[in-house]
């Protein structure tokens, strides 16, 4: 049974609360245990908490969601390139899978609710990785 850690995004609730229980339904139907799930305040917040996660033995993977909406100016952009580099950086330096389930930028929130199932494949992949690794 593989074990995750999950990290999920509070920012933009009304859309990451749908991807948060997406997530814990697709770890249920691989049959994959989630050790913890931790809450950040935003996506830009999700490495430091995937790298702790990913420093327990008893996590095989780390599974990250949230969603960044696109607002007057470049923040989203900026936003989600720092949490795709920390991210990409946490499991390099730790040696674990961690997947990066953050939908954005450059779309509405309507288009961020369109793409919830997105915390399912980061879930996926996760697991995915780990039976390959």
């Amino acid at each position: 049974m593989t074990r995750l850690g999950l990290v999920v995004a509070r920012f933009n609730r009304s859309v990451t609360e749908e991807m948060e229980e997406r997530a814990l339904e697709a770890a249920t139907a691989r049959d994959a245990e989630v050790v913890e799930l931790i809450h950040v305040p935003g996506a830009y917040d999700a490495p430091l908490a995937a790298d702790r996660l990913a420093r327990r033995d008893d996590v095989d993977a780390v599974a990250t969601v949230g969603a960044i909406v696109t607002g007057d100016t470049d923040h989203d952009q900026v936003i989600a390139d720092a949490a795709a580099q920390g991210l990409t950086d946490v499991s390099l330096d730790r040696d674990k899978p961690v997947t990066f389930g953050v939908i954005g930028p450059g779309m509405s929130g309507a288009e961020a609710q369109e793409r919830v199932g997105n915390a399912a494949k980061a879930v996926d992949g996760a697991i995915d990785l780990v039976e390959a690794l």
